[in-house]
């Protein structure tokens, strides 16, 4: 399994109030496949997803990917972990305001040990006539794009979604997935996303339903749901 997450617990403390945010999560996900984790706000499902890029660490339990134990790095080596093997897609785009569609995705290019040619990333993502563009001059969808090329263009081991398709429209949600679903294809890249959109499962091939900070459901997919089929 290229992801493999094992009795990995997660609690902060606010004062003298403990809250146990994950309660031993267990969870795999194969190379090149694409895994969604459902659930109500407050599920764990951010927290899950900041260990797994190594943006947080867990309190105990063991993550794995591609064979590298992420729970045992330094900060020294995780800032590497996230620069060289992770790319992350937030609901809110976070593009640098005063660059261009094609210097965001540069930035990002230039820090990378080995990139993607970028004008390949813009076709794959159709925003190749948008490249002098500022993110100010492009609607949601299109801001939404150039944040999945950015994640991309590093050429990641594994893309990270936060709820991608959450401040979009319905159209625009399912162009989204279908992007997704190409890089998917067109780069065999993992993708894990959380959503609360039960809907969106279907184009998984493993699906991982969280409540109150434990994994209550899972299921893999035999056939996968083309993006621009779903409907919520």
């Amino acid at each position: 399994m290229f992801i493999e997450v094992s009795g990995l617990k997660k609690s902060y403390t606010t004062g003298e109030v403990k809250t146990e945010v994950l309660k031993g999560i267990d969870l795999k996900l194969g190379k090149g496949e694409i895994g969604v984790i459902l659930g109500p706000s407050g599920s764990g499902k951010s927290t899950l997803i900041n260990i797994i890029g190594g943006v947080d660490r867990g309190d105990s339990g063991r993550v794995i990917v591609d064979e590298t134990e992420v729970s045992k790095m330094n900060d020294e080596e995780l800032t590497e972990y996230r620069r060289a093997e992770i790319g992350f897609v937030f609901q809110f785009y976070n593009l640098i305001p005063n660059l261009t569609v094609g210097e965001n995705i540069e930035v990002v290019a230039n820090i990378s040990k080995s990139p993607l040619n970028i004008n390949e990333v813009l076709q794959a993502v159709e925003m190749e006539d948008k490249k002098d563009r500022f993110p100010r001059e492009l609607s949601g969808g299109e801001q939404q794009r150039v944040a999945i090329a950015r994640a991309i263009v590093k050429n990641p081991k594994l893309l990270l979604g936060d709820e991608p398709t959450g401040a979009l429209d319905f159209q625009t949600s399912r162009s989204i997935l279908q992007l997704l679903q190409q890089v998917n294809e067109k780069f065999g890249t993992t993708i894990l996303m959380i959503t609360h959109n039960t809907a969106i499962a279907a184009m998984a091939n493993r699906v991982f339903k969280l409540r109150s900070g434990k994994v209550v459901e899972e299921w893999v997919n035999q056939e996968l749901v083309p993006a621009e089929r779903i409907e919520w």
